[in-house]
């Protein structure tokens, strides 16, 4: 199973969008001391995930939604879950 995932940081008010295999892991490193966007921010949680059971599906829907560059349609597919 892959995994499409995204968190929000309340420190930077930003989203990251992401895919992975283990979805726990992944945030795990999100957290850690590591280069990388994510490392400006220790408070990242998942406001969002999609299970997928390719690799490639994951990662075209990451695409998908990074070519969106809209932060109202990354909220209003977050609102869609809750």
């Amino acid at each position: 199973m892959y995994y499409l995932y995204i968190l929000y940081s309340e420190h930077l008010d930003r989203y990251y969008i992401g895919s992975t295999e283990d979805i726990s892991v992944r945030l795990k490193e999100h957290l850690w001391n590591h280069e990388g966007f994510t490392a400006r921010a220790k408070d990242w949680e998942i406001r969002y995930s999609e299970n997928f059971l390719t690799r490639s599906e994951a990662l075209a829907r990451e695409q998908q939604i990074k070519k969106w560059k809209s932060r109202k349609l990354i909220e209003k597919l977050i609102a869609s879950r809750d």
